[in-house]
């Protein structure tokens, strides 16, 4: 059965690949994000596949609610949709991070995909059908140093998620938050403002996840029987574990 797919920040990374993967099992996707031409640029790299590139900002609140209620009659009836857009911007411990950061990471992470999702999910309980993977991450799970409100904001996508879950009880709309821990993208490229040794050097001697892995993990979880809702997958790759509790010693 043929599916209409919703992915945001599909220029890079997870987004991209989960695009490509839906569109090559013959799906419908609407792949949005900022960048135009590596929307079109996915659109053409795969001639046979539906996918209509949507340029948009998830921070812009009426910009989202006019592109979802503007889409082409036969993209307008979502199945699946993917919050994926977010971003980490620096490392720096709360005392010294820049404070402008800390609101472009709420604006995107929290309020971007509440926009999404609520522009979307009137259309599927209508339709009493629908998917929603959210893109949390083990940062909204577990601490580190400098993760303070990148973490904070992905720990909110949990726990919305869950509640979502809890208010759509009835409808047959299912909510998975897929948290990834290491995983190479341009994510740290992103966080460290296009310091690219710097983010290299995060995953030297590492073998970290690909966008590719979550990719599958969404595909695998939209492709099971309705009656299965996976609420959340935490995934690492293997050389990643958790770290111990730290003690300040005098």
């Amino acid at each position: 059965m043929e599916r209409t797919v919703l992915v945001t920040g599909a220029t890079s990374g997870f987004g991209r690949e989960i695009a490509k993967q839906f569109a090559a099992k013959g799906d419908k996707v609407i792949a949005s994000g900022r960048r135009l031409d590596r929307l079109n640029e996915l659109k053409d790299s795969m001639p046979e596949a539906k996918i209509y590139p949507l340029q948009l900002d998830v921070t812009c609140k009426e910009d989202v609610f006019k592109a979802i209620e503007n889409l082409p009659k036969e993209y307008k009836e979502i199945d699946i949709l993917v919050n994926n857009a977010g971003l980490a911007l620096g490392l720096e411990k709360a005392p010294d991070a820049n404070i402008e950061d800390w609101e472009t990471m709420v604006d995107t992470n929290i309020k971007g995909l509440l926009y999404v999702t609520k522009a979307v999910i009137v259309g599927m309980r209508e339709r009493k059908r629908g998917y929603i993977f959210n893109l949390g991450s083990i940062a909204g799970n577990w601490p580190y140093e400098g993760g303070n409100v990148y973490g904070a904001t992905k720990a909110f996508v949990r726990q919305f998620s869950f509640n979502l879950r809890t208010d759509l009880k009835g409808t047959n709309i299912r909510v998975t938050n897929i948290e990834p821990g290491f995983a190479q993208t341009e994510f740290s490229l992103v966080r460290f403002k296009g310091d690219k040794k710097k983010a290299d050097s995060i995953y030297e001697g590492m073998k970290a996840l690909k966008a590719e892995d979550i990719a599958n993990l969404i595909a695998t979880c939209a492709n099971l029987p309705l009656h299965v809702n996976v609420n959340s997958l935490e995934v690492m790759p293997t050389c990643q574990s958790w770290a111990g509790l730290t003690i300040e010693r005098e």
